[in-house]
């Protein structure tokens, strides 16, 4: 693009007329106006290339030139304007570092500069360097800079990193060109020689501590396109150590040493320009520097590249996966670079090296920690060694060398159908999974290297794919590798102390290998839509013939497969103390040994989800279900217990309990009233503080007790009080009036019209509320509303945000309504899948009151912003709802309450 800028820096004679020369102060407002006119104006003329479609290298060095071309003009007028003397422009130069300094500007980068001098007239440069930063400053650009000789920045560059690198991205401007020459020499001769190893060693680290602040993961759910892992911080890093290590400037020096071929450097370009394009949209998107691809800007980038939905594929998550295949490659470039740098065929390291190195079979040797191999034709003699490759690793506690890696990458076009069904091969893959070491690691690793995809085909499906979604963190893939990690952590103890039972059932799996690969196949149906648990299972009998497994084995890892996510849905949706449906849910287990496998799943599998999913709230819901089901497997038959002798062993455990405390005609009476439901579900203590509290009621409004969670997660909050119509969706109101969100709740009537409420309550943020006032000021509110003295409704309402602080997102996913009257003998369970919203469980439970509906238990799953919400309900009359008519009208006013909610 040509800049014409003469046209807005008018000279004196245009300005002024013929009355003398005005000064530089004189003419600053002009030049303001001007600068400012000139970058509006090919600004926008850039971004409208941009938006028909402009590759984003051409985008940014676009924008460098058009800098370029007002920083020349500014010198150019201060110098004249001020009246220097002559040797005034020979004594400076105008420097680009950084990123403008490689001639990259995304649309509002940093433009960072430095004013290099010789050192003879600090005051002159100085004041030259004042003009031209106010006046960049002026016109709103965020400008870094640096005042230097070329002694200056040697002597900082050997003590400063930062300093170092960023004369590493140096560029011409203006002033004294001579100068520059010089300062590229020292950089050249006595800043890129010394200390290059300590260099490399360096920024490798720096690495590393980017990954861990922005995620060590290119596959994350917001990623920085800048500084995270695979993105374009890796890519200048890399040309960094190459700079130092080979003595270059630019890249196609590489080429011309015989360091990279040329598709290596067009990969290098077109991972680049990729980037940039991203980026670039960002910042339009923003109006400001941004970086992190966030949830919200997804969808825009996504449609700004032109990925369109196809069905039920979402365009974003085609994006997303293509985002993270790019980022992967990144890292690949990354890997293949620094393998360059740190491997040299000195002489004097092979002897050395050979004096070191440690054989361990098959041609492999562990050198200082690594894992090499010195026969490049190894893998093409012998395929197998591809995957001993990471059962040395594994075994030897080695990291593989960069070199290897390569090798790897470079040969699987072995892995073909004869080597996925070699015996050797599958021996090899299975000793991985049966080793307590690094299990996790050796897989992503093998999923990083592509040999894991290649080994299991299919996958590949969910090599990259994304979740557009915010309760997934991670790609379907990683997640995978990840709930890995976490049955690896069980088994050698690391939560021993927090989690005792999920350790001791790790230790106790017969086949720890055939759990792992399960972990590592169940979600392998999500490439395919629609069902995944069932595309997943149908893929089984494919793989395990391929891997050798028995037909046992094979039924075993199809069922876990299948139902992987059967627990969670049972746990956290259903009525534990429903006996009826813990005794099919133990048939459909089978075999304790299956049981056991499936919750150990169960919890890799929301524990790999993200950090904050797993709670001591579903880990309670959990272990009820494993103990209750594995009760009924180890007792052998399926037959339901006699309840009337169960019923009468409890309340005589009660009575004992509460004999020195009330007579025991009251306790007796007491306890006629209460459910079986509610006798059965509980042991004889809690029944009889339940008593306790029943009695104590007497003509208060209602009592209300707090017990804290151990762990403070929760808290379970009792209230007792007489029955009303819509009692517990007052409690729910105001509940939701006070900012407490609620788990679960079990709603406990006796026939002589008292009421137990028993709810598991936190906060939003998953915490507990230990302030005093604010459990007094639920109590006060609650009283209020039993007495009719306040509308649960305004309160409610008073809690909501205004409607112009809420932000109108179209949802993710509909809000779907469903009905169940198998899964429970006397309740109808309504499902209600949506978006979470303030007031919600309210305008849900008060719907289901006006709708005349009983409500016996409710359980509440919130995933971050969707929620689970399951209601056991009956009629008026005690009964199931089957009435076709009933089902109809009820989902109709439900959607019409969360619509209005």
């Amino acid at each position: 693009m040509d800049f014409d800028i003469e046209r807005y820096f008018p000279g004196d004679n245009q300005a002024y007329g013929d009355s003398g020369r005005a000064s530089f102060e004189e003419k600053r407002p002009l030049y303001l106006s001007g600068g400012r006119h000139f970058l509006q104006q090919y600004g926008e003329s850039i971004r409208s290339r941009h938006a028909e479609g402009a590759d984003g290298a051409w985008v940014v060095l676009t924008l460098a030139e058009m800098v370029d071309t007002l920083m020349k003009k500014l010198f150019q007028c201060i110098i004249n304007d001020v009246r220097y003397q002559s040797g005034g422009r020979a004594q400076i130069t105008l420097v680009a570092t950084g990123g403008y300094g490689r001639g990259e500007l995304n649309p509002y980068s940093d433009i960072d500069i430095m004013f290099l001098h010789n050192g003879k007239d600090g005051r002159r440069v100085e004041d030259i360097a004042q003009k031209i930063l106010y006046f960049l400053w002026d016109m709103r650009l965020d400008v870094g800079y640096s005042v230097r000789t070329i002694d200056d920045c040697v002597e900082m560059a050997n003590t400063d990193m930062t300093v170092k690198t960023a004369l590493l991205d140096t560029r011409f401007i203006c002033g004294n060109r001579t100068l520059f020459k010089d300062l590229q020499k020292k950089v050249l001769t006595q800043i890129m020689t010394k200390g290059s190893d300590a260099f490399i060693r360096l920024k490798v680290s720096e690495l590393e501590s980017r990954r861990e602040k922005y995620g060590s993961s290119v596959y994350l759910l917001e990623p920085n396109i800048k500084e995270g892992d695979g993105g374009l911080r890796d890519l200048q890093t890399a040309l960094w150590i190459a700079k130092v290590r080979f003595k270059v400037e630019k890249p196609r020096e590489l080429m011309m040493k015989g360091i990279l071929t040329e598709q290596d450097l067009e990969t290098y370009a077109g991972l680049l320009s990729y980037l940039w394009r991203i980026r670039n949209e960002l910042h339009y998107l923003a109006g400001r520097r941004n970086d992190q691809l966030t949830f919200s800007d997804q969808s825009k980038v996504a449609s700004f590249l032109g990925y369109h939905d196809r069905g039920d594929q979402l365009g974003v998550e085609d994006f997303l996966r293509d985002y993270y295949l790019h980022a992967t490659r990144v890292e690949q470039f990354w890997s293949l670079m620094v393998s360059k740098c740190l491997y040299r065929e000195d002489a004097s390291r092979k002897i050395l090296g050979y004096l070191v190195r440690r054989p361990i079979g098959d041609g492999f040797y562990v050198i200082k920690g690594e894992l090499t191999l010195p026969d490049e034709n190894a893998f093409s003699e012998n395929p197998v060694l591809l995957m001993k490759v990471f059962e040395y690793a594994q075994k030897h506690d080695a990291e593989i060398s960069m070199r290897v890696q390569n090798l790897v990458r470079g040969n699987l076009q072995l892995v073909n159908d004869k080597f996925r069904r070699n015996r050797e091969v599958n021996q090899s893959f299975f000793s991985i999974l049966r080793s307590h070491k690094n299990v996790g690691s050796i897989l992503k690793k093998m999923n990083y290297l592509g040999l894991l995809i290649r080994f299991i085909p299919e996958f590949e499906r969910i090599y990259c794919k994304a979740q557009h979604d915010l309760y997934h963190i991670y790609t379907v893939d990683v997640h995978s590798l990840f709930a890995v990690e976490e049955i690896v952590r069980l088994t050698n103890g690391e939560h021993r102390e927090k989690l005792p039972i999920l350790t001791r059932l790790a230790g106790e799996i017969a086949k720890p290998e055939l759990l792992l690969l399960a972990i590592l196949l169940h979600d392998i149906g999500k490439g395919e839509g629609g069902n995944h648990s069932e595309k997943g299972a149908e893929m089984m009998p494919t793989i395990a013939r391929r891997l050798g497994l028995t037909k046992e084995d094979s039924e075993r890892l199809e069922f876990l497969v299948r139902n992987h996510l059967l627990f969670a849905h049972i746990a956290q949706r259903r009525d534990l103390h429903d006996e009826k449906m813990i005794i099919q849910f133990a048939q459909q287990m089978g075999t304790s040994e299956t049981l056991k496998m499936l919750y150990l799943l169960t919890y890799a599998d929301l524990k790999a989800v993200g950090p904050d999913i797993w709670t001591a709230w579903k880990a309670m819901l959990m272990e009820e279900l494993y103990e209750k089901t594995f009760a009924v497997l180890e007792r052998g038959d399926f037959k339901y217990e006699v309840g009337s002798d169960r019923v009468k062993k409890v309340r005589k455990k009660v009575l004992e309990l509460l004999v020195d405390e009330y007579p025991a005609a009251l306790v007796k009476e007491e306890l006629k009233a209460l459910s079986v439901r509610n006798l059965l579900a509980n042991p004889a203590a809690i029944i009889a503080d339940e008593v306790r509290m029943l009695l104590a009621l007497a003509d208060s409004p209602f009592l209300s007790k707090v017990q804290h969670a151990a762990d403070g997660s929760y808290s379970n909050v009792t209230i007792c009080t007489l029955d009303v119509p819509g009692l517990f969706s007052m409690i729910t109101g105001v509940m939701a009036a006070n900012g407490m969100n609620i788990l679960g709740a079990q709603i406990h009537t006796s026939s002589n019209g008292k009421v137990l409420d028993v709810l598991q309550v936190n906060s939003p943020q998953g915490f507990i509320f230990t302030d005093p006032v604010r459990w007094e000021r639920m109590e006060k509110d609650l009283l209020q509303v039993i007495q009719g003295k306040i509308q649960v409704q305004t309160l409610v309402e008073k809690r909501r945000p205004p409607n112009v602080l809420i932000e109108k997102v179209k949802p993710r996913f509909p809000t779907v309504i469903e009905f169940d009257n198998e899964v429970s003998g006397d309740y109808t369970v309504i499902d209600i899948y949506t978006h979470d919203k303030v007031g919600l469980l309210y305008w849900i439970t008060s719907t289901l009151t006006t709708l005349g509906l009983y409500i016996g238990v409710a359980k509440i799953s919130t995933k971050v912003d969707q929620v689970a919400d399951v209601f056991y309900v009956k009629d008026i009359f005690g009964q199931k709802l089957t009435s076709p008519e009933k089902l109809a009208e009820i989902k109709q006013r439900l959607f019409a309450a969360i619509d209005e909610a």
